[in-house]
């Protein structure tokens, strides 16, 4: 059934923090966006909901045609609202977060990302959108692990 109505739609994002330890390092799972906006610029895999889906079913899905990677083991972190987040228009994000083993951790970018690379927490590239923010947020939730 469609509906309309007068109000103004937003769009609806997912995204997934994604932290393994290598060693005694903390490390973050980032893509490089193949498309604008921010084309060339590193981000936390996610994407837009598709209408037939959850969010948990789209953070999983965006993960995997990203990155590769199959987990599924996900939380819920934050919802992201801020205005002006996104330059495509009014956009929330709701953001999941997780810990990998390192031997389940191979990735590989695809589908919207040319790569996609782990990343130690302390030296962390310029980040598109508000995703450094995600990030903070992900380590204060698991700095107790």
């Amino acid at each position: 059934m469609l509906y309309t109505y007068e109000y103004p739609r937003l769009m609806l994002t997912v995204d997934a923090v994604v932290f393994r330890i290598n060693g005694s390092k903390q490390e973050v799972l980032l893509i490089q966006r193949k498309h604008d906006p921010f084309a060339g610029m590193w981000a936390l895999p996610g994407g837009f909901v598709d209408m037939e889906e959850t969010v948990e079913q789209a953070v999983v899905r965006e993960l995997e045609e990203e990155t590769g990677l199959k987990f599924n083991d996900l939380k819920q972190l934050h919802t992201f609202s801020a205005l002006g987040r996104d330059p495509r228009g009014r956009t929330v994000s709701v953001t999941f977060y997780g810990i990998i083993k390192i031997e389940n951790s191979a990735v590989k970018g695809g589908d919207d990302a040319s790569d996609a690379r782990w990343f130690p927490v302390d030296s962390l590239p310029f980040l598109a959108f508000d995703h450094i923010e995600a990030v903070k947020m992900g380590l204060d939730r698991i700095k107790p692990l």
